[in-house]
């Protein structure tokens, strides 16, 4: 028997003024707008990845705020199924001069509205949704996010 195992990922939602970070890149062979998002990587923590993750696709120190929630989704392209957890953070910095990720075309900073009119871009419902339970104040304090002792 195949054993599932999902893969864990993260994911920001970061908000100034009323506009939302996005990043824009190539994915499955079309340009996609997603949260700074990725996978976790070896001996590193949710909370890290998040911020790693964040400053690799698009250039911006932010500081994570809260947990905007847990998801589970399948993608239907290949049928892996992730975990996100996505956070709420806020921006501190920007740094123009890091080479962002392969793939990245670049960061979007894009309005609830703008993003809908957008909707063929979304890489998958879970762009929307975690800005949409961000917006609603789903907010849940970073101890939540356990580490090892």
């Amino acid at each position: 028997m195949k054993r599932f195992i999902p893969h864990v990922t993260v994911a920001t939602v970061v908000e100034d003024q009323g506009r939302f970070l996005l990043v824009e890149e190539h994915a499955e062979g079309r340009m996609v707008l997603n949260q700074p998002a990725g996978h976790l990587e070896a001996n590193e923590s949710l909370l890290q990845a998040a911020l790693r993750e964040t400053l690799e696709e698009t250039g911006w120190e932010v500081e994570l705020t809260g947990v905007t929630g847990i998801y589970l989704y399948t993608a239907p392209a290949n049928g892996v199924t992730y975990q996100r957890v996505c956070f709420a953070a806020r921006p501190l910095r920007h740094r123009p001069e890091l080479p962002l990720d392969h793939g990245i075309i670049g960061p979007r900073w894009l309005t609830r509205e703008e993003l809908e009119a957008r909707h063929e871009q979304w890489r998958s419902d879970l762009v929307p949704r975690c800005i949409d339970d961000y917006l609603a104040g789903g907010s849940y304090p970073l101890e939540l996010i356990r580490t090892p002792a």
